[in-house]
């Protein structure tokens, strides 16, 4: 493995953090004018009466420059092109309308080999990230797309390879080898025409965030504390006579009061609509007696990803035989799934060694059997046996990956389906199970 080589030598310090009294316990300044945004004073409270450490900011963004850098050096390449705006906060832990930046790509990170960073930013956004040392220039210019630019896109994308080709130049040298991973198909092509050789910068990112260190983790543990609290908000205001929309939306409030950022997807769906799944939430009044199935999909704070499932009986009755056997199947299915995670497993061998779904409930089986965890959803999928032809890839298990297992449980035409989801971090021996949300009693009988 090579060596990670990158500096941090000229860090500024804000004349305003100087004169700070103290800082939060992630490291960052105490003062809430600041632009940075980050957990709340109620999440840092919850997050302390819960015994949880935060993450120290610092060292988090230093490690994962480096585990970029090395990917880089591994593929002698001379650095990689950003404009995926979660990878851009992985390489610099900067945002900045993440949503709308999704589908608008008006940003832009250059990462060095040696770790120097480049930030282009949307038009007079330079303050978003003055508070972060690792970024080395900010600039604008990134966009070249047709709703701003025009029948400018070519000059704009034009002007934009050249300065590409001007940081390879000045700290690749002679090597033109840099990676890409989102680029408008007129960026690709001006830099084609530079010569530039274009390598996969998706692979180059998914494996730099495969792996946690400390202060990622212990990011994750607040991620999903803040967001099983308010799953209990959730169950609480499960109650006969509401709609699906009006239980999904506490999640997006409880998120949001604790600093928490977006939700991905709104997959929340009762009675009949659990069968089959990925119904998204809507208008529907809940009933007593039925089942009520959702997937948070959350991007809580520090912008990490808290993806637990978890289904509840509406109101105070007794689950019926087949409610419970539908349960009953997804929970032994995680159980076991989770039990056989360690180091050094293939990902096929984890497939292979992974519980079987009864047969009636295969036809509508979840695309994967877990799947990473980070800033999003991410690397890698493992696949049920069925897919692991078609599907399937390789790859092997690291001390801290962080893996969602889960599963779906509805037999095709049936009344209703079950979600369950935990996510877990794999250990020096084995995995720990980072989730703390109950399971339903009622259901397990």
């Amino acid at each position: 493995m090579l060596e990670t080589k990158f500096s941090s030598s000229n860090r500024k310090i804000d004349p305003s953090r100087r004169r700070a009294t103290q800082f939060k316990p992630d490291g960052s300044a105490n003062d809430n004018d600041r632009v940075e945004i980050g957990p709340t004073d109620l999440a840092f409270a919850e997050w302390e009466a819960l015994g949880l450490t935060p993450p120290n900011l610092a060292t988090m963004r230093e490690y994962r420059l480096g585990r970029i850098v090395q990917q880089l050096q591994q593929r002698d390449l001379a650095g990689i092109l950003l404009f995926d705006p979660l990878n851009i906060r992985y390489a610099t832990d900067s945002t900045n309308m993440q949503l709308w930046i999704t589908h608008n790509h008006a940003r832009a990170c250059f990462v060095s080999a040696s770790g120097y960073i480049v930030l282009w930013d949307f038009h007079n956004c330079e303050h978003l990230s003055a508070h972060l040392p690792l970024v080395k220039e900010i600039r604008g210019g990134a966009s070249f797309f047709y709703f701003e630019t025009g029948d400018r896109t070519h000059e704009h994308a034009a002007h934009f390879a050249k300065e590409i080709q001007s940081l390879v130049k000045t700290h690749g040298g002679d090597n033109q080898r840099i990676a890409v991973d989102k680029i408008e198909i007129a960026g690709l092509r001006e830099l084609d025409k530079l010569g530039l050789s274009i390598f996969d910068g998706q692979e180059v990112m998914e494996l730099a965030r495969a792996v946690k260190n400390e202060d990622e983790i212990n990011a994750m543990r607040c991620s999903i504390a803040s967001t099983e609290i308010a799953m209990r908000e959730m169950q609480k205001a499960t109650v006969p006579g509401v709609t699906e929309n009006d239980i999904w939306s506490v999640l997006h409030a409880e998120n949001i009061k604790r600093g928490g950022e977006w939700i991905e997807c709104r997959i929340l769906s009762s009675g009949p609509r659990t069968n089959p799944w990925f119904q998204e939430c809507g208008p529907r009044v809940v009933k007593a007696g039925e089942l009520l199935a959702f997937d948070t999909d959350l991007i809580g704070p520090y912008g990490f990803c808290a993806d637990i499932s978890r289904t509840w009986l509406i109101g105070n009755v007794e689950a019926t035989q087949e409610q419970r056997h539908l349960y009953r199947t997804a929970y032994e299915h995680i159980q076991h799934n989770m039990e056989i995670l360690k180091p050094g497993m293939t990902f096929s061998e984890v497939t292979e060694s992974g519980l079987l779904l009864p047969p009636e409930f295969r036809a509508q089986r979840y695309g994967v059997m877990m799947h990473g965890v980070g800033l999003c959803d991410e690397y890698p999928s493992i696949r049920y046996p069925e897919d692991l032809a078609e599907h399937g890839y390789s790859g092997v298990l690291e001390p801290g990956m962080a893996l969602c297992v889960e599963a779906y449980v509805g037999e095709v035409g049936g009344l209703e389906g079950v979600k369950l989801e935990d996510q877990v971090i794999i250990t020096e021996d084995g995995f720990e199970n980072l989730t703390n949300y109950p399971f339903e009693a009622e259901l397990l009988k």
